[in-house]
């Protein structure tokens, strides 16, 4: 089960099957997102496709010549712009593949259309996703619920993504949902309507334990996405944002302009592939090391004295070259990494959000709070983040001080919209949202007195990383047997009875690279067991910032204080 092999496989077959020649490769906005993630230009052009271009832009050129293989997602629009290409064919010959499943009327449109007959082949590939990890995989959607509800399109894309993903993993899985979330279970129904309307192409060969796909809402752990990170990947989209594997870096003092934007993939970079999900302290020692092996190589080039040398320097060129991009590229992310850390405290933050996440201890938490307000390097983002996680986990303490954190807030200037937050973060995920006792209060659940039995029985290893996500508890429970049907029940009769091998996990709301890290440990700790993680973006406190805004719009927000009268609204 491996999302990346899965896309690279389909566009491989897609250019392969159009056979020798020079080749144009035309695609949509998000089919080029979806190659970009797993192909680097300089692999596609090997493979004989020299032109790479936007189905949507104007004014491309009539080069007769090549052959243009079609990579698009099967909409309306892309229809419409592609009859209008039919129509007066720009390339020689075409092979057309939609990353999902196109209706029949539009490709009788199409043919329609093909009155030159440059048409060869019509063919579903169902790479309709955006492929991050092995193991992880995302839709790129921030914004998908209105209050509690989808928003039509973005139910209408997650169920298509979702059903192309199961095609592409050749899976037809029993389906769990998370049963306190209403867009968890209509994206349950919708996802098993569509296998019922294409049972032909589910009709895969049956394994003995059938895979298992659980649907879950970000409403039940909205703790999880507010906390700072620690290891390589999580720490550079937390703190400098990945978006398609591509870092911004124009900000950064200093910056060279060939270093203002930087491409992070696993596929493509070894340093990164190996050191992605180690820990901030590893990262530091193991760029030492790259710098001190990327030194003695330089020192080696310098010898160039016979005829053999300058043949060794000339083949070992492009890997040496590579490999000098390779070392600019991860001593400044990881000195821009080091400076911000630095520059806003967020050790001293992080050990404070940690413990918020982790214990119940009101009046140290307080005073940890109140301390942090009055250091002025500690950045607006991380007030607001230590504040809106006091505010779940003592929405309902007697004593709790939200309200002198908003008046604190106001005096540090923070603007209104993330004040505004306060509120919100409880509307969107407050006790009355979430399905499960994720603060641990409750001993009669199974995954909050396993949580809090297994703390203290290894203690804390590192205060930074203590933490461990709600989704990493549900899935350890569901391995073992015991995740309770009346929580996360079955659509349909049939129930499994067997240990589950195959798990493909989507997150309603966002997933975050702290699951994606606990997904890539169970996968390598967990024999037999197959997990694949996915959900409509993948977040950092900025972006499920942005989510929980546009879920709360136009409703009206309270801020209950248990012993509070009379009750304080914020609009």
């Amino acid at each position: 089960m491996n999302v990346v092999l899965a896309v690279k496989q389909y566009v491989a077959k897609m250019i392969e099957d159009s056979g020798p020649g020079m080749k144009v490769l035309l695609m949509d906005k998000d089919t080029t997102s979806i190659v970009s993630m797993v192909y680097a230009q300089s692999e596609i052009l090997q493979k004989e496709v020299y032109l790479f271009e936007r189905l949507d832009s104007q004014g491309r050129e009539i080069m007769k010549h090549l052959k243009c293989i079609c990579f698009l997602r099967p909409t309306k629009e892309n229809v419409e712009f592609l009859s209008q290409e039919l129509k007066n064919p720009r390339y020689g010959i075409y092979y057309i593949y939609f990353s999902n499943v196109i209706s029949k009327s539009d490709v009788k449109v199409l043919a329609e259309n093909d009155e030159q007959e440059v048409v060869r082949e019509v063919q579903e590939f169902y790479g309709d996703y955006i492929a991050v990890n092995p193991h992880l995989f995302s839709f790129n959607l921030t914004g998908c619920s209105q209050g509690i509800n989808w928003t039509s399109q973005a139910l209408a894309r997650s169920c298509q993504g979702l059903t192309a993903l199961l095609l592409a993993l050749k899976k037809c899985p029993m389906i769990r949902f998370q049963n306190s979330s209403e867009m968890a279970k209509r994206l349950a129904e919708n996802v098993r309507q569509v296998i019922s309307k294409e049972a032909g192409l589910f009709d895969f060969r049956k394994p003995d334990v059938p895979p298992l796909l659980l649907i879950l809402d970000r409403r039940d752990d909205p703790v999880t996405p507010l906390l700072n990170q620690w290891t390589y990947q999580a720490m550079v989209h937390e703190l400098l944002g990945i978006h398609n594997n591509r870092i911004d870096l124009s900000s950064v003092p200093g910056i060279s302009r060939d270093l203002r934007e930087v491409v992070l993939s696993a596929e493509h970079d070894e340093f990164y592939a190996s050191n992605m999900f180690l820990n901030f302290g590893e990262i530091g020692s193991n760029i030492k090391e790259l710098m001190e092996d990327f030194q003695k190589k330089t020192k080696s080039q310098q010898k160039v004295e016979s005829i053999a040398d300058m043949k060794a320097f000339v083949e070992n060129y492009p890997q040496f070259k590579k490999m000098s991009g390779t070392v600019a590229k991860h001593v400044t992310v990881v000195g821009e990494l080091s400076r911000l850390v630095g520059a806003h405290k967020l050790l001293e933050v992080s050990e404070v959000e940690q413990e918020l996440a982790c214990k119940s201890d009101h009046s140290n938490h307080l005073q940890s709070i109140k301390k942090l307000f009055q250091d002025e390097q500690v950045s607006e983002l991380d007030l607001v983040r230590l504040v809106l996680l006091y505010a779940l986990r003592y929405e309902r303490h007697p004593n709790n001080e939200v309200h002198w954190m908003m008046d604190a807030l106001g005096r540090r200037g923070v603007s209104d919209r993330y004040k505004k937050l306060v509120s919100a973060i409880v509307e969107y995920g407050g006790a009355k949202r979430r399905g499960t006792d994720l603060f641990g209060t409750d001993n009669t659940n199974p995954i909050s007195f396993t949580k809090k039995l297994l703390k203290g029985l290894k203690g804390v290893e590192n205060v930074y990383t203590q933490h461990t996500s709600l989704l990493q508890d549900v899935l350890d429970q569901l391995i073992k047997g015991k995740l309770k049907d009346g929580s996360y029940p079955y659509l349909g009769t049939s129930t499994l009875r067997d240990r589950p091998q195959d798990i493909i996990v989507f997150t309603i709301g966002g997933v975050t690279y702290e699951e994606s890290l606990a997904i890539h440990n169970m996968n390598r700790t967990t024999p037999g067991v197959r997990i694949v993680l996915g959900g409509t973006t993948v977040h950092n406190t900025k972006s499920f910032l942005e989510e929980v805004w546009q879920a709360t719009q136009g409703l009206r927000f309270q801020y209950t204080n248990a012993q509070a009268s009379p009750q304080h609204r914020w609009t």
